[in-house]
């Protein structure tokens, strides 16, 4: 149970922890279209998206392959720009297509838990229990996200208490200045700025 605990709080730090504001405006910017009447969908996406995150994550763990990191860390922001673009074109539609929505979920969690493929597989390269240690963080990192879907759908259930129309601008100002986070972290990230 130790080890379950000590694992969880790491997964739960990965998206409420302070160095995690990529993983934050993702899960943000997913969720921001959809209304608490909409939790199931909601719940499966952001589920479709650690069912990704988990299976890099025990690939990389395993040693079993590995990708450069700077081309990662690059890639991790180009998933949140998607997102937050996708939610600016396609606002109407979007809804409508979840298909589309979990597949690009589950792809885009499979970029996210590369970029900590690394830090785990040595955290867990000493530990007997890997596949218990990776369960525990996943766990962890659930939790942590479906806060962040809980917090997300109850400004969104209060803004459209206050106004009709107060979703559709709440999604455009979200996804506009997660756009331009994403944006300039994927520019400071550009893997070919710096020469070796």
């Amino acid at each position: 149970m130790k080890d379950f605990i000590f694992y969880f709080k790491i997964g739960w730090s990965h998206i409420m922890g302070l160095d995690a504001t990529d993983h934050l405006f993702f899960i943000a910017v997913l969720a921001i279209i959809y209304t608490i009447a909409d939790w199931k969908k909601v719940l499966v996406l952001v589920t479709a998206f650690t069912i990704g995150h988990a299976l890099t994550l025990f690939m990389g763990a395993m040693n079993l392959f590995r990708i450069n990191s700077a081309l990662v860390e690059f890639a991790i922001p180009c998933t949140i720009l998607i997102t937050a673009l996708s939610n600016l074109i396609l606002q109407k539609e979007k809804k409508r297509n979840l298909m589309l929505q979990y597949t690009l979920a589950l792809g885009f969690g499979l970029v996210h838990g590369l970029g900590y493929a690394n830090y785990i597989r040595m955290m867990l390269s000493s530990d007997q229990n890997m596949v218990w240690g990776l369960f525990s963080f996943n766990v962890g990192l659930e939790a942590g996200q479906l806060i962040v879907v809980l917090m997300v759908l109850s400004v969104v259930w209060v803004a459209s208490a206050l106004h009709s129309n107060a979703h559709k601008y709440l999604v455009r100002l979200v996804s506009m200045a997660v756009l331009g986070f994403s944006l300039l972290m994927a520019i400071e990230r550009f893997p070919f700025w710096h020469h070796a």
